[in-house]
Formats: C-alpha cells, structure tokens, sequence
C-alpha cells in the first residue's frame, strides 16, 4: 500500500515534524505493515505541486498542466496531518484552505483520505467552521488526539471521530542509561516577539528556572528542538543568547536528527520543555516531562493521558516555581510509566479506524 502523508517532513529542522511524520508512519505500518511512505510539506519541492495558494491549486485541478492528480493517483491512503494543529482557522484562512484543497484533490484522485490524530479547532470564523466542517465531512476517517478536538470534531458533525492520542508514542523507545539530570528546551517561537506568550516575561521565566534549578544543585543542559537553520522560528539562537546570558557553563545539546533528540531527553531525569513535542518525545521514551505551555493544544492532550505537570505560561501567577516544583516532584518517575500504557492503549482505536477505512 502506497501512502502518502501530508504536512510532515522526515526532513524538517523542526524534530515535532519529524516526529509527526515518523510517528504516522509507524502508527500506518501498525495497520497495514506493508506500506510504503512518501512525505510531502510545505518549502517541499514537488513539480506536480502549485504555489501554496487555493487559486493555484483549481487552477491545476482545471488544466491538469503540472500532473497533480495523476501523481495523487498513485496513491492508496493519504494520511492528512494538518501538521498537528493547523486544523483551525487561527493561523488564518488561507492555510487552513490550502491544506483543505489539497485533501479534496487526493480524494478526488481516488485515495482514501484519513485525517490523522491532531488538534481540531479552534474555529473562530464562519468561514473557518464551514471549512473545517467540508473537510471533516469528506475524511473517510477522522482521528482526533485529545478529548476537547473530539467535541470539536463533534461539533462539526462529524460525530464518529476517533480519539487517540499523539503518533509520538507509536515510535520505538531507545535503550540508552540516564547520564544527564535535567535538560531544558528553550524556544525561540517564545523568545522573540510571538502571538502566544509576551517574549520579556518568558525570557524571565526560563531564566527564573535555570537559576533556581541551579541554585538547588542540579544541572542544567540545554536542547534545541527545532534546529538553527535560515528559518527565524528555531530554537538555536535563543539557546545561544540564553547561555551567554544566563549559563555560560551549560552543556549545549546539539541533535542530529530524531533519532537522536529521542536518545538525549532519553538520558535525562526530567526534561522541561516549550516546544510540546520535546515534552511527548521525553514522555514517549520514559522520561518525565514539565511543559510550559503556550496554547490549548497542550493540555487536553496530556490531562487525557493523566500527565497534570504541565505548567501554562498563560496563567500561572508564578511559572518558574511551579516548573521547580513539578522538576522536583519524586512521583513524576513512576507516574510517567502509567501514562506511557495508557497512550499505548489509545493508539490501538487508531489503528483499527485506518485498518477500517482502507478496508
């Protein structure tokens, strides 16, 4: 079976990609074992593909210049990731139209398109509620990851949706020994000027917890999630200026790949992170992970795997305390045990809704 996965990249310099893309595919093979994987993004060169516009893409669907739906054709299921969380009208209509244009053009191409687990919503819009409900109507199957997505999903009459959880944990855990105590993942969408969080109040704040991590005799490295590259959203200058300014002796982690960020946080005790897949990627390998969320996609997603030390950088009177607090916490070790089980047991659905949709 030939499957072709939207909006994620093996590729990316932004590991949760990675993981997105990684993880689906691991979470089709549990389905289908035979199946083969082609990965495609946006900044992905493609010649079949248009621009990233709407208008593009009908115009392409009318004239058939570039082949665009002879190379969809090739294809047996099309796993629709919206990248994780751009199921939503938040980050404006015309992302959220392209990537519903180019799931009605796999269908109509012959595949069986399934979207796969993900945040759904929010949608803030008329517009983006008839949208969102268009594509979740054409899905053969809809896989949602937390329990607030699912009543979206409802919401849009798609009352069948799958709850799952994150593809994160479909993937294998590395055997590595524990040989680092707490790593910190500083990120640089918070650093600068962003939409989610003020950036100087964040700066304090993981200044406030390398400081009292430190000050209580513990180590702190530091880890880039999304790796230095042209793109101003990645994690190695904020690193940079943050040790300069704060840890001038930390140990800087320097990833390579996916594989190699899951073995670091892997050696870890605990791992705090900004960027929430450097939290699900510790959790999935069995280390306790303190995310300091940003945005709602965070904590329905871990309350329902019965993870609560996340701490939302949006109301806490007192953020880097309570990141102590939660670092510090003795049952975060055998606590994370029950919610690996339980993420395991939540992919199961998934596997059956796409073996099912396929069928």
């Amino acid at each position: 079976m030939k499957t072709l996965v939207l909006w994620a990249n093996d590729l990316s310099t932004n590991l949760g990609v990675r993981a997105l893309a990684a993880g689906t595919a691991a979470l089709v093979q549990g389905a289908v074992p035979e199946s083969s994987f082609t990965f495609q993004s946006f900044g992905q060169p493609n010649r079949h593909l248009p621009g990233g516009r709407v208008t593009s893409i009908a115009r392409e669907r009318v004239t058939g210049r570039l082949g665009m739906q002879k190379w969809l054709s090739q294809f047996d299921l099309v796993v629709d990731t919206r990248a994780g969380d751009s199921f939503a009208d938040i980050y404006g209509a015309r992302r959220l139209a392209v990537m519903s244009a180019m799931a009605e053009c796999a269908r109509q191409a012959g595949a069986v398109v399934v979207m796969g687990p993900q945040t759904i919503g929010p949608f803030t819009t008329v517009r983006g509620r008839a949208t969102g409900r268009f594509s979740l109507h054409r899905a053969g199957a809809v896989l949602v990851r937390d329990s607030d997505s699912l009543d979206h999903a409802k919401k849009l009459g798609r009352s069948d949706a799958t709850l799952t959880t994150d593809v994160v944990f479909a993937l294998p855990v590395p055997a590595v020994p524990k040989t680092r105590d707490v790593i910190l993942n500083v990120s640089g969408l918070l650093w600068r000027d962003n939409p989610h969080v003020d950036a100087a109040g964040y700066r304090a704040v993981v200044a406030g917890v390398y400081e009292r991590l430190t000050s209580s005799g513990r180590t702190v490295a530091l880890l880039p999630h999304v790796l230095d590259s042209t793109d101003a959203d990645n994690d190695a200058p904020a690193i940079r200026e943050f040790a300069a300014a704060h840890a001038p002796d930390a140990e800087i982690l320097s990833p390579t790949g996916l594989d190699d960020v899951r073995a670091l946080v892997a050696s870890a005790e605990v791992v705090i992170g900004s960027r929430m897949h450097a939290c699900l990627n510790a959790l999935s390998v069995g280390t306790p992970a303190v995310p300091l969320a940003y945005s709602r996609k965070f904590k329905p997603l871990l309350d329902d795997l019965g993870w609560t030390a996340t701490v939302d950088l949006r109301t806490d009177a007192d953020p880097a305390a309570s990141v102590e607090a939660r670092a510090s916490d003795d049952g975060l070790a055998s606590a994370v045990a029950t919610t690996l089980d339980r993420a395991r047991d939540r992919l199961l659905p998934a596997t059956d809704a796409i073996r099912s949709a396929i069928s």
